[in-house]
């Protein structure tokens, strides 16, 4: 294991799970800013349009001067096994729209060796990660059958990664559950992780700039139309 990875405090691998508007991205980003002094924001969202920079540049400005991001839409793999020399952890945020791009742009066939890649580029990752993740299942069956296709995918995705992953940790109406490993560390625990409600919506700096960026962005990919899978859907939380 790498000696940033060594050093840093907490679980090496964190999959962060939840539905939309759980509280599941304001948990990992505060789990990052406490466990990372130099956290690393991985986007799996591109700049399409206007719209879409207007939303990252929100998402920028919350994160803070403190956060570096990189860009990354389908090679997530690389990133993990070589990222910033200058950051000690990695927010990678999220799988769910990063399955969307592979799916859309290379195909279903690409999604099984994207995903071994990225199962080993996180048991060979040289930072500690934390990952977030849509659970689709829990709802509707997708009336389309594009929209079931991606929830079976995210589904596998979800076990897979959880599999490997140090910590597991289901977020539900901005309430943490722990469903594999532990959480607390030495100066930490999941009560200073959960819901400030003297803090905005997500209890970190910039949040509820960063929170209101998201009331319409979903996991465009669960309707037929690609408008918004192609890059307009940013399902954060």
């Amino acid at each position: 294991m790498n000696s940033r990875a060594r050093n840093a405090r907490g679980n090496k691998v964190v999959l962060v799970l939840g539905g939309a508007r759980s509280g599941k991205s304001g948990f990992a980003g505060r789990l990052a800013e406490t466990r990372f002094r130099r956290p690393v924001y991985l986007a799996t969202a591109e700049v399409l349009d206007a719209e879409m920079a207007g939303r990252i540049e929100l998402h920028r400005k919350a994160r803070g001067s403190r956060w570096q991001c990189v860009e990354e839409p389908l090679d997530i793999a690389r990133v993990l096994r070589h990222p910033p020399e200058t950051g000690d952890g990695i927010l990678l945020d999220c799988l769910t729209l990063w399955l969307s791009n592979v799916l859309l742009k290379e195909g279903e066939k690409a999604v099984a060796s994207r995903k071994r890649q990225l199962l080993a580029a996180l048991q060979a990752a040289a930072v500690p990660v934390i990952l977030v993740s849509n659970e689709v299942g829990m709802g509707i069956v997708p009336e389309h059958k594009l929209g079931r296709t991606f929830r079976d995918l995210a589904g596998w995705l979800n076990q897979d990664v959880a599999a490997v992953a140090d910590a597991v940790v289901f977020v539900v109406a901005g309430l943490p559950m722990v469903l594999k490993g532990k959480m607390d560390g030495p100066r930490e625990s999941l009560a200073r992780q959960s819901r400030n409600p003297n803090k905005g919506n997500h209890g970190f700096p910039g949040a509820a700039r960063w929170a209101a960026t998201k009331e319409s962005e979903t996991a465009g990919v669960e309707h037929e139309g690609r408008k918004g899978s192609k890059g307009k859907a940013f399902p954060l939380r």
